[in-house]
């Protein structure tokens, strides 16, 4: 009796850059538009890696954020390998584009209007098939996408016609290249200090990461969740969260500053799908002690 085969996926998006200050008019093409833009980027790809046409493609033609992609598990991804293997036909070079139907997407599939006001979108894709070839062109692919991977012409014209949507650039990225994508943005935006979080809750969930540089908020991420400690003006000053020298009125501003960076930190956790709790740390007690509790 043969062996059962072993399928891996490779993981990936296809990136559209909008002109800043715009917004697509639609958010999800129908099925047919779906699967001609799911055929574009196939090709794109065999271009790039040949081997990539002996693998089955699944697309959703939905735009999404960053945020909705990173998440612990890429349940966007996982909800699609599940219905690429459910898909009829011979497993092998299939391509598959996901769009919306009368009843719109299925509801893992619905972007999240939230988050839909950012210049950078995804397409959420995958390469399914033989663990082997998948390793062998994900490989690949790392190599080559981030400084190759600019989709064609053709490729673009119909996500911006499809999404009504000003195209500025399109490419294709594997979920690495993303990421690091994201790490330059956040320290762009001054929350480098919050990517290995982040970064661990994606690519190592069952590990340890904490966030101690202060005046930065404290926080340890662990059991797949994170806890920041939440500190009252005494227990700030006290903890060495608070700027030295500093006089009463400069003192009370900093920690209201302290306390928008807290907040700010934990929705952009919660946007990456990452919980946060908080755990109350009184002054007289070390607030390391109270999270590692």
């Amino acid at each position: 009796m043969p062996m059962p085969q072993t399928v891996l996926s490779c993981l990936g998006a296809l990136a559209l850059e909008l002109t800043p200050g715009t917004r697509a008019a639609r958010t999800a093409l129908d099925p047919a538009a779906a699967g001609e833009l799911a055929a574009l980027a196939a090709r794109d790809l065999a271009k790039l890696v040949p081997e990539a046409a002996q693998l089955d493609l699944g697309l959703v033609a939905a735009l999404f954020d960053p945020v909705e992609l990173l998440r612990p598990g890429y349940p966007l991804h996982a909800e699609l390998e599940r219905l690429v293997a459910r898909a009829p036909g011979a497993a092998g070079g299939r391509v598959i584009g996901f769009g919306a139907g009368g009843d719109g997407l299925p509801p893992p599939l619905r972007p999240d209007p939230e988050h839909a006001a950012g210049p950078l979108r995804l397409l959420p894709l995958l390469l399914r098939g033989d663990a082997g070839l998948v390793a062998a062109v994900g490989d690949r692919l790392e190599q080559v996408l981030l400084d190759t991977g600019m989709a064609g012409a053709d490729t673009a014209l119909c996500a911006q016609d499809g999404f009504a949507a000003p195209v500025e650039h399109a490419r294709l990225l594997t979920l690495n290249d993303l990421a690091a994508m994201m790490a330059l943005q956040y320290e762009h935006a001054g929350l480098a200090p919050l990517w290995p979080l982040v970064e661990t809750a994606l690519l190592m969930p069952e590990a340890e990461q904490w966030l101690d540089a202060p005046p930065e908020p404290l926080a340890r991420y662990v059991g797949r969740e994170v806890r920041m400690a939440l500190l009252d003006a005494e227990a700030w000053n006290e903890g060495g969260f608070a700027p030295a020298s500093a006089d009463p009125a400069q003192l009370a501003r900093a920690f209201e500053r302290f306390q928008m960076r807290q907040r700010q930190f934990a929705a952009v956790l919660g946007a990456h799908g990452i919980p946060v709790t908080y755990d109350h740390c009184p002054a007289g007690r070390d607030p390391r002690t109270v999270l590692r509790a």
